[in-house]
């Protein structure tokens, strides 16, 4: 950690992931939102070490390409990809082996799987070869039906979890996080902002006083780093993506790591919160 990180709360902000065997920052960058190379560049001189990258994220392919080939071991290259048939699988990983220029990703993470999508035995068989070839260190993926992941989480081939956990969706608490225990698979989570609701103005929200504070609560009344800093509070979750659209977001966004993490009081405040903003939606997939 350089002299920029010097304000960093060491414990707070790094993590290592299990079975890829990595100390990472934890916040990842997912490079699809509208941040470039030179986001990359910035993003990585501050700390980040965790890059979410797919086949169509080409704004940011020669930033993390940079950023892998000065230090390979110390960074964390998660593909975003998608296949029905295990052929699929191979091609994809070989094609992003070739246009990273690196020799195996960290993870290997299908994409969302839902409450009613699947994937076949010829896809795991797929994963399991290119792991045993060393081209891929772990397998994941991006899951929707929480119960569903607990079980994954409990009894599967999966070494990654990449889930949506936020001040408004609190189901993993019971649904995934007591089924961790057993294999240590490594939770990602995203969403922090529940699609900017928690931080866009509702009508008709009361809250009381923020702690420590006399002032009546200001609606609305997070900001991202809070978003961000009460995932993080989570013993369980090894790191939190954010999908910055611009420098400003993305700067914005790293503070909630120098700023450590939120206090128990904070924590019930910021939970309170969420439960409000959910039941404002009459209409929400994640229940």
């Amino acid at each position: 950690m350089t002299s920029k990180h010097n304000s960093i709360h060491s414990d707070f902000a790094f993590r290592v992931l299990p079975v890829i065997d990595k100390r990472v920052f934890r916040m990842g960058i997912a490079g699809n939102y509208g941040i470039d190379s030179s986001d990359v560049k910035w993003a990585a001189e501050h700390g980040a070490n965790y890059w979410v990258w797919g086949h169509s994220f080409k704004k940011v392919t020669a930033g993390i390409k940079e950023v892998i080939r000065q230090d390979r071991e110390k960074n964390v290259v998660s593909l975003l990809g998608w296949g029905f048939f295990g052929r699929q699988v191979r091609r994809s990983v070989e094609k992003a082996l070739r246009n990273l220029n690196t020799d195996y990703l960290d993870v290997f993470k299908l994409g969302w799987l839902g409450r009613t999508s699947n994937y076949s035995q010829g896809v795991v068989d797929s994963l399991l070869k290119l792991k045993q070839e060393g081209k891929i260190k772990a397998i994941g993926t991006s899951i929707h039906d929480r119960k569903r992941a607990g079980k994954l989480a409990l009894d599967s081939e999966l070494d990654l979890l990449m889930i949506r956990y936020n001040a408004k969706h609190t189901g993993a608490e019971e649904d995934i996080f007591p089924y961790l225990k057993q294999r240590n698979p490594s939770v990602v989570s995203y969403t922090a902002l529940a699609w900017q609701q928690l931080i866009n103005p509702v009508k008709n929200i009361e809250m009381a006083p923020w702690p420590g504070s006399k002032e009546e609560a200001k609606i609305p009344p997070l900001t991202p780093e809070l978003c961000y800093r009460f995932v993080l509070s989570n013993p369980h979750v090894h790191l939190v993506l954010t999908g910055p659209k611009n420098r400003e977001q993305l700067m914005m966004n790293f503070r909630a790591i120098q700023q450590g993490a939120v206090t128990p009081q904070e924590l019930d405040w910021i939970r309170q919160y969420g439960k409000l903003i959910k039941s404002k939606r009459k209409f929400d997939y994640i229940k």
